[in-house]
């Protein structure tokens, strides 16, 4: 299984997708990313490397994860419901599918460091587990906003040898994380390689962490098959840079008959620049972080401040693919707001025992929409578990329901 997640065309030799994608960063640095490309094609080819990978995917990780038919939900709702089960992932979320591969090329690389973002925690701990499973050291940029509101995962990152750098310019989230996490790469790409957390960043990053992710579509596909001898109507994601969206939807894109939807996050309000996160809905073409997407931008075509519920999807821009799949109208991009979102956090957990990360509420949220509208099966990727969100959302919304 572990060759399939290595099938897809896209994007080409540029990393582009279309007119997206493609790498804006310094020629300096350009010479070492060329190196990273280089690297990674040796190993998608490079048998023991998959058989490590496959074997560590299986025995560390726990994959395949379930598809689980959460049947509560789907008598509610008057749909059949299912859940793909990265939450049940070690780490507790789809950031470790990546993080393993992007640990074992640092490795192979000879690098010393593996540097990277972080907003939720989720790709932090899973970063930090890889590393210090390798045998390498982690740094780890995490905005102080964020550090406060997932302090769960900071505790985790530390207690894994982690050094957590806090970011304290600007909003103080994902955003300027990632500028920070670049600004130290930058001062030392020789012997360190950055591991970027979602479907973004200069080629060859949105193919790279999207073909390590793929194994949850590889796997669902399958699954679902198995279970229904068809394939699902619907796919159901969560976006913010879409790594876990891409990672359900490559195996199925050929599929015409599977319907697929990235939901973003409306935030406070899907009408007021820096009330929402919703890239797709909103924003327009532009460049940021060495690659061309879609972009929320404000007056001066800078990117604008931004805003979620979910601090994992509280960035300005998106996977250059999504911004493919969109123009193409593959992929329908809709969004959820934080109160349906925090609804839906609830709504899972009591009728089904099963608390997710306010990410994947989103997801659930619009499921639940989908599903009154009477449009067929659903399949979710409940993308990771809810244990880092639990002190903010009781503290924060806690009386609402009646905690």
């Amino acid at each position: 299984m572990a060759r399939n997640i290595f099938n897809c065309k896209l994007p080409n030799d540029e990393g582009y997708f279309g007119e997206y994608g493609g790498s804006f960063i310094p020629p300096e640095l350009q010479v070492i990313m060329d190196q990273v490309t280089e690297a990674y094609e040796e190993i998608r080819e490079d048998e023991s490397f998959l058989n490590e990978l496959a074997e560590l995917y299986k025995h560390y990780v726990g994959r395949p994860s379930p598809i689980f038919y959460a049947k509560s939900l789907s008598k509610k709702y008057g749909a059949d419901i299912y859940l793909k089960r990265e939450d049940l992932n070690h780490t507790g979320a789809h950031k470790i599918n990546h993080c393993l591969g992007e640990a074992l090329l640092a490795k192979k690389m000879g690098k010393k460091k593996l540097i990277a973002e972080t907003g939720a925690g989720q790709h932090g701990v899973a970063l930090a587990t890889a590393a210090a499973l390798v045998g390498l050291e982690c740094d780890i940029h995490m905005g102080e906003v964020d550090i406060a509101k997932e302090y769960p995962n900071v505790v985790r990152m530390k207690i894994l040898g982690a050094n957590v750098v806090p970011v304290t310019h600007g909003r103080k989230t994902l955003k300027e994380a990632v500028d920070s996490a670049f600004g130290a790469y930058l001062q030392d790409p020789q012997t360190q390689l950055f591991g970027i957390g979602s479907v973004v960043g200069p080629h060859p990053y949105p193919r790279m962490v999207r073909d390590f992710q793929s194994i949850v579509g590889v796997e669902a596909r399958e699954q679902f098959l198995q279970m229904r001898g068809k394939l699902p109507d619907n796919l159901v994601a969560c976006v913010g840079g879409g790594s876990n969206a891409m990672g359900l939807f490559t195996a199925f894109l050929n599929d015409k008959d599977v319907t697929m939807h990235g939901v973003e996050p409306a935030g406070r309000d899907i009408n007021t620049l820096g009330e929402h996160a919703a890239t797709i809905t909103h924003g327009k073409p532009g460049v940021m972080h060495g690659f061309k997407s879609y972009m929320l931008q404000d007056e001066n075509g800078e990117p604008a401040e931004v805003y979620s519920v979910a601090s994992g999807l509280d960035y300005p821009s998106v996977g250059p693919q999504h911004s493919y799949l969109k123009d193409l109208g593959r992929v329908n991009y809709g969004y959820i707001n934080d109160k349906d979102a925090i609804d839906a956090f609830f709504e899972l957990s009591r009728l089904e025992g099963i608390i997710p990360a306010i990410e994947s509420s989103h997801a659930l949220a619009y499921a639940f929409k989908l599903a009154k509208e009477g449009s067929g099966d659903i399949l979710i990727n409940l993308s990771g578990r809810g244990d880092k969100d639990i002190d903010f959302v009781v503290e924060n919304y806690g009386k609402d329901y009646g905690i």
